[in-house]
């Protein structure tokens, strides 16, 4: 199975249309990935969707969406929640 890691970079690959070797952990949504707030909407609502489950939902509120600004931002995030590779 994939790591956390590797399923962020997936997803924000897809979300974001760049290379998956292009997302690093060190890489900023806005700034290094040209994401817009609409993009970083739609990138959260992905990773919930990814990493909850119909048992334990997984939801991140605005204001810790806020504080989510790379990529290694949210996998510090998902691993916090309980959710490991």
């Amino acid at each position: 199975m994939a790591t956390v890691l590797e399923r962020v970079r997936d997803i924000t690959a897809e979300k974001l249309s760049v290379e998956a070797d292009e997302v690093k952990p060190e890489s900023s949504f806005t700034e290094d990935l040209n994401a817009d707030s609409l993009d970083v909407v739609e990138l959260i609502m992905a990773i919930e969707e990814e990493f909850g489950s119909d048992d334990t939902p997984l939801e991140i509120s605005d204001e810790d969406a806020e504080e989510i600004k790379t990529v290694n931002d949210a996998v510090e995030y998902i691993k916090g929640r309980g959710i490991t590779d």
